[in-house]
């Protein structure tokens, strides 16, 4: 296997396990900090850190004009719209149903791959993307019950959409550096959320930032699982296919469900394991025998 393949889909993985424990971080304050406050506020922080790590890199910027849109188009859909739109489907539903339907990402990943960087699909790239996505629903089940259900699967649907695409877009920005790539995108989104935190200050104003969950849960979403695991996530984007990336993203539900079991008290079940397996099973095939 190619020696960049395989780095590459070490940093995705790395990034997907972190985004698996931000699920328990996110239900350990949810009830206290509004899901679009608290995306703001998840990029604020992860703007000290990358930035202060910029600084302390002495990173050489450069931007060309006609890169900027993709930037823009990243930090709306992939920073912006994604993670708002996850959080909301989330809040409507339920994580087992989020987990389900964000399962679709990896086929939206290959179909925006093969509509805008004209990457073809294969066997293998079908095969493994059937059995990651049985892997997903045997991990978490199915659970379509609540009054707002098809509201937040809707919801989930669009988070799932806009993350693709924006791992797509990635691809087309390889003259840049990883973490410039998540700087700018960074900042875009928080110039989009701004004007929505802003309008209703009062209740962002009610949060106890002094309560250690909160302090734990802020450093968790913002330094680890966007400053860090972004970086990681826009660099390995640049060194594996969209097809294999996106299976490696769902790893997720795979490190959710262990630590919702570790730390939450939450249930395993059989299918855990052999959900477990397929998944696995799917990212080696992807990374062993894609072209």
């Amino acid at each position: 296997m190619n020696s960049n393949k395989v780095l590459g889909s070490i940093l995705l993985g790395v990034a997907a396990i972190i985004w698996g424990g931000t699920f328990v971080a996110v239900k350990m304050v949810v009830g206290q900090i509004h899901p679009l406050q608290l995306v703001w506020l998840r990029y604020l922080v992860a703007l000290i850190f990358l930035v202060g790590f910029s600084l302390i890199k002495r990173e050489k910027w450069h931007l060309k004009r006609k890169d900027l849109k993709w930037f823009i188009l990243s930090g709306l859909t992939g920073y912006a719209l994604s993670l708002v739109a996850q959080e909301t489907g989330t809040w409507f539903s339920s994580a087992q149903t989020g987990a389900v339907v964000t399962s679709s990402t990896p086929t939206f990943m290959v179909i925006f791959a093969w509509l805008i960087l004209k990457e073809k699909l294969d066997r293998v790239k079908v095969i493994s993307l059937v059995m990651a996505t049985l892997g997903v629903v045997m991990i978490v089940g199915i659970h379509l019950t609540g009054k707002h259900i098809l509201i937040g699967v809707l919801f989930l649907v669009l988070a799932a959409l806009s993350w693709s695409f924006m791992s797509v877009m990635i691809k087309l920005l390889s003259d840049y550096s990883a973490l410039q790539i998540t700087i700018v995108s960074t900042i875009v989104a928080m110039i989009c959320l701004t004007p929505f935190v802003m309008g209703d200050l009062a209740s962002l104003s009610n949060v106890n930032f002094f309560n250690p969950k909160i302090i734990a849960c802020l450093f968790y979403v913002g330094a680890l699982s966007t400053a860090m695991a972004f970086v990681m996530w826009n660099k390995g984007l640049t060194m594996v296919s969209p097809s294999v990336s996106g299976l490696i993203y769902l790893l997720q539900p795979i490190v959710g469900t262990l630590l919702g079991w570790l730390i939450l008290g939450e249930g395993l079940t059989w299918g855990f394991a052999a959900g477990t397996a397929l998944i696995l099973t799917s990212v080696w095939v992807s990374i062993r025998f894609a072209k």
